[in-house]
């Protein structure tokens, strides 16, 4: 089959049709002078060797690895061991497309399967899709499936939820029938008002989206918040964007969380510039069938065999177009076997080992932040491993600015998010902090505060 470009007359008759004069038009919305970079700085072509040499230079030049970090905020850093990338690279894993055929897929969907099974643990609830894009793009699906699933058209949204998170949930919904309304946080405690929540609910409600830990590093108290969302027939939406608080506090299925969404990227996945990252949704069994992404399940052959298929698929290729609740189009299953490559070999007690690591590193540095006469603590009760710190004097960006001369990324101005919170800063504590780490990034900020 050959392929034909449009004509000329062809793309005219088009504009005429959509009422255009120009096809620029279709792209007003891009801010001006974003639309199409400027090419005439392109450097000239180079060959293979002069390529790799400049890639080289680049190289040398890059001293991240260096650095001590304490970032966080949605992209967590965890040790991941060598074997899980050496397995998910295998050509018969990173190359599928789709695992259509069962009868050649078996080796992708078990692995999925496994994945699925694990993350259903991990949550406390029943079925667990494979997969999403991303934490939030998995937040923005929960919020169109409360809203198919309850017939109801308003969602409620916690205040302390990741604000990319909001975000990409308003992006998917501003063109819908659905309100979005903001319940507030308790400054004392960083928590979700549970008095504010119950005030906003009501019978038009479909969901209550929160996050826990939230995004100010804080557990929320999800048994307050389900029986106060459940008291009027709503569901109640638990994120988590740091996954490997799954293996130290207590699931969400277990508080009365419907929905258990978020990013899995901590799960052996490493960070790589924004991606490839790891949306997971877990769901009760009444929303299974709607679900968006795949479903693998086990069953057997005509001989007796233990065999995996592909159970429910909601892509617009698979079922009526009308019908679909997906349109992921990636090998981003991928990820999803990747991540349970990982927690098979970290095993219930070596993740579990892990995630106390990272509360306790955290809990250290809390402890001892308290003799720091240039920061306080925000809340030194109910974190994870996510601590907010307010500056006392100048600027959360200055101080992040100094430490980083000293070698130390110290962690999430939340002055990128809210230009109001100019004097916090969101730092993460993970595993693979030592104490002595966490003692060189005190003096750094006794010295440089």
């Amino acid at each position: 089959m050959r392929y034909l470009p449009l004509t000329d007359a062809e793309r005219e008759e088009m504009k005429r049709a959509i009422g255009i004069a120009d096809v620029r038009e279709l792209f007003t919305c891009i801010p001006s002078g974003q639309c199409r970079p400027p090419l005439g700085k392109l450097p000239k072509a180079l060959s293979e060797p002069e390529l790799l040499a400049v890639f080289r230079e680049f190289g040398r030049r890059n001293g991240f690895a260096a650095a001590l970090s304490f970032l966080g905020a949605g992209a967590h850093s965890h040790f991941i061991p060598e074997v899980v990338s050496y397995l998910s690279s295998k050509g018969e894993f990173l190359t599928p497309y789709t695992p259509y055929q069962p009868e050649v897929s078996q080796g992708s969907l078990q692995a999925i399967f496994e994945y699925q099974t694990m993350m259903a643990m991990l949550t406390g609830l029943d079925v667990a899709n494979a997969s999403l894009y991303d934490g939030a793009s998995a937040a923005a699906e929960a919020v169109l499936l409360a809203v198919r699933r309850s017939g109801r058209s308003r969602v409620l949204l916690a205040e302390s939820l990741h604000p990319e998170y909001a975000a990409v949930i308003r992006t998917y919904v501003q063109n819908l029938a659905i309100e979005l309304v903001p319940v507030a946080v308790e400054g004392a405690s960083g928590r979700v008002s549970v008095s504010d929540l119950r005030s906003q609910l009501d019978d038009a409600t479909a969901a209550f989206v929160f996050q826990s830990p939230n995004f100010l590093g804080v557990v929320e108290d999800g048994k307050a918040i389900a029986a106060a969302v459940h008291e009027r027939k709503a569901f109640a939406v638990q994120v988590v964007a740091e996954a490997m608080s799954l293996a130290y506090l207590t699931p969400p299925g277990e508080v009365g969380a419907d929905m258990a969404v978020g990013e899995a990227q901590s799960f052996g996945l490493p960070l790589g510039f924004g991606g490839p990252y790891l949306g997971f949704m877990a769901v009760r069994e009444e929303f299974m069938r709607q679900m968006p992404g795949r479903l693998v399940g086990e069953t057997r052959d005509l001989d007796g065999q233990r065999g995996y298929v592909l159970t429910l698929s909601t892509r617009e290729q698979h079922i009526k177009r009308e019908k679909a609740t997906s349109n992921i189009c990636s090998n981003e299953a991928w990820c999803a076997m990747r991540a349970g490559m990982y927690l098979a070999v970290m095993g219930q007690a070596g993740l579990a080992c892990a995630a106390r690591a990272c509360h306790l590193n955290a809990a250290y540095f809390v402890r001892q932040a308290a003799a720091l006469a240039g920061i306080r603590v925000v809340y030194a009760r109910n974190f994870f491993n996510e601590v907010l710190v307010e500056v006392r004097k100048g600027s959360a960006a200055d101080l992040a600015a100094a430490l980083k001369k000293k070698g130390i990324l110290a962690g999430v101005p939340l002055a990128w998010f809210d230009a109001g919170q100019k004097n916090r800063l969101l730092l993460a504590f993970s595993e693979l902090h030592d104490r002595a780490a966490i003692d060189r990034l005190l003096a750094a900020i006794g010295e440089a505060s």
